[in-house]
């Protein structure tokens, strides 16, 4: 999904725990991840004289670990840090902050609901939250040997995960942080989590993206077991058109992929993803379906179990908005699964 119209102003990435500086006082840290998406970038702010705000801090492996502590004890030695900013609960993002804030001595700064998810699914260890997500991958009609597999490995979040915090600063909707004598305004947007930080600068013309907006891929809108009702794709497409409002030659900072000019080019591409998702998945309920059989209309290449759970959680997000706009309807089997449909008479 790479538009052609994006500019990439830097051919290649640092190597990973390489600095690379792709604005005055604003520096870019990649990380490897252990997943088929398998970097992060993170960025490092200048903040006064000997001052670094470090935004993002990677999962919690050894191998991060290790590189995080050839950048502290090498390019970043001596530097205090006067901030540590997670823009959202994702493993990749804020599974090093205890670890971090801790070396550091410093406060994570998040917004509320990012923390208070993040620290409840660290926290979380009850049987009842296997049961929750056997029951709520059963309700949209997939295998039943995987929903019990998944029932049965319980909570992985925990996995990729230092601690999260017990206290952190929060950061809302308008907030700005002064770093480095500029201004950094904060973006909130929904969808992809629930409350996810972007940071503007308009002096260095500089936007943090963090998941929001991407230069290759679309970020994961779905549906997950401790929300089954929402509308999280309404929330995303609201959030690109707010950061619609940014000037289009803004420079790019995004979590994954390389640095870009083309904003609003970007937008488009990824509202016009889903607009054409949403027309498939109209199409796919002429007569009643599962989110199972829908999601094999969206997603036709070959998954392995974790993929399929993101697949069926982005598949329920475009059905599920298609039914807050009332175009289709959700109703429940004798199973206890839910089935799809236009409504009667359309």
């Amino acid at each position: 999904m790479k538009s052609p119209s994006l500019d990439y102003p830097f051919s290649h990435p640092p190597e990973s725990g390489r600095l690379a500086q792709v604005a005055p006082g604003i520096s870019w840290l990649r990380m490897p991840l252990p997943f088929a998406l398998d970097h992060i970038n993170l960025w490092v702010l200048d903040d006064g004289t000997d001052g670094m705000v470090l935004v993002d801090c990677g999962v919690s492996d050894d191998i991060t670990r290790a590189l995080w502590c050839d950048v502290l004890d090498g390019p970043l030695a001596g530097r205090r840090a006067t901030r540590l900013i997670a823009t959202h609960f994702h493993p990749d993002h804020i599974g090093l902050a205890g670890w971090l804030a801790e070396r550091l001595k410093v406060e994570l700064t998040a917004t509320p609901s990012e923390w208070l998810f993040g620290r409840m699914l660290w926290l979380e260890t009850g049987p009842d939250y296997a049961v929750n997500q056997g029951d709520f991958y059963r309700r949209l009609g997939l295998d039943a040997a995987l929903c019990d597999e998944i029932e049965q490995r319980g909570n992985t979040y925990r996995t990729r995960i230092d601690a999260i915090p017990p206290r952190f600063e929060a950061i809302g909707e308008g907030d700005v942080l002064t770093i480095g004598g500029q201004d950094w305004h904060a973006i909130i947007g929904g969808g992809h989590s629930p409350e996810h930080l972007c940071l503007y600068c308009a002096k260095a013309g500089v936007l943090i993206s963090g998941d929001q907006v991407l230069p290759r891929i679309s970020p994961i809108v779905g549906i997950w077991p401790q929300q089954p009702d929402e509308d999280p794709l309404a929330a995303f497409l609201d959030s690109l058109g707010r950061l619609r409002a940014l000037p289009e030659d803004t420079l790019v900072l995004p979590s994954h992929g390389l640095p870009f000019r083309g904003l609003h080019a970007r937008i488009d591409d990824l509202a016009a993803h889903h607009a054409e998702r949403l027309d498939r998945t109209r199409d796919s309920v002429v007569a009643p379906a599962t989110v199972a059989e829908v999601m094999r209309v969206l997603f036709t290449r070959p998954m392995d179990s974790n993929q399929v759970v993101f697949a069926a959680g982005e598949t329920m997000a475009h059905l599920a908005h298609l039914a807050y706009q009332g175009e289709i309807v959700r109703e429940t089997g004798a199973d206890g699964v839910w089935a799809y449909q236009l409504p009667t008479g359309q």
